[in-house]
Formats: structure tokens, sequence, C-alpha cells
């Protein structure tokens, strides 16, 4: 399996609220990627700046660290072949209304300020989303039985 990757994605507070966590979960299952790590966390403040620091300069960071801080947010980590990639088009564009219908945010959102979810985008951001969010220990290694059945 060639491309094997993992990725970070959160679903973001409005989503928890919705009760989209199973949707977006059984999303990537049926896709053939592996969960490794899931929490539920309200992680705070700091956190959450470190997590968006590229976005610091821009004008909608208070109330995007606000906003995220307003209620749970379930982070995940999955893993599979070209995992970012395919994981940024399961979640459709980062404003729903340009997202394809059958990707999670063409379904379930309307507007950028509640995009029901966050994805890794490089590789390089992934590993250090993953680092942030969870320590080594918590990312789960193990064989997924249907493996044979997905890949190659």
């Amino acid at each position: 399996m060639s491309n094997q990757e993992q990725t970070f994605i959160a679903v973001k507070p409005d989503g928890v609220q919705r009760g989209l966590v199973g949707n977006i979960i059984s999303r990537f299952e049926n896709r053939g990627f592996k969960l490794v790590a899931m929490k539920l966390t309200q992680p705070g403040q700091a956190h959450l700046e470190k997590h968006y620091e590229d976005l610091n300069t821009k004008p909608f960071f208070a109330g995007l660290i606000k906003y995220m801080n307003s209620g749970p947010i379930c982070a995940m980590v999955w893993e599979g072949k070209d995992a970012v990639k395919t994981g940024r088009t399961i979640l459709g564009a980062t404003n729903p209304l340009a997202s394809a219908p059958g990707t999670i945010r063409g379904d379930f959102a309307l507007d950028m300020g509640r995009n029901v979810c966050h994805g890794s985008d490089s590789v390089e951001n992934a590993k250090k989303e993953i680092a942030l969010w969870f320590k080594p220990e918590e990312l789960n290694q193990w064989n997924h039985h249907s493996a044979a059945w997905i890949f190659e």
C-alpha cells in the first residue's frame, strides 16, 4: 500500500452540537480509512491559537478562536492511502456554498464560519496538527481486517 499517511480531522463545535460526528466518521470509514485516534475535547484558547497560528493576522482570527472554544471538538487521526488529499476531498471546499453535494460540507453546511469540520491541508501540517492534538501513545497502531479488500 503506497502513499499511506495520516491526516488530522476535527469536527468543529457546530458539527458536534448538530450531532454530525457519527455521520462524519462513517464517511471516512466507508471510504476505507482507518481511525487511529479520537477524542472529544475542549482544548482552550491557547491551544486553539497555536493550531490556527498561521491565521493570526486575519481579521476573523479572534472570532474563529471564540467559536472554536465555544463547545467540544471531536479530534481524530485517520490513516490511509493519500489520506490528506482524499480527506480534504471528503470534507469539500472550505466555503460550503462551493462544496459539491456528497461532500461533508456540501451536505451539512451553508456558512463558511460554520463549516462543520477541519482537515489538514498538507502532509507537513497533518504531522504538526497530530502532534499538537495527540500524544504519541494516543495513536493506535492496528491492522484493519478489511485492508486486503480495500487495497491491492
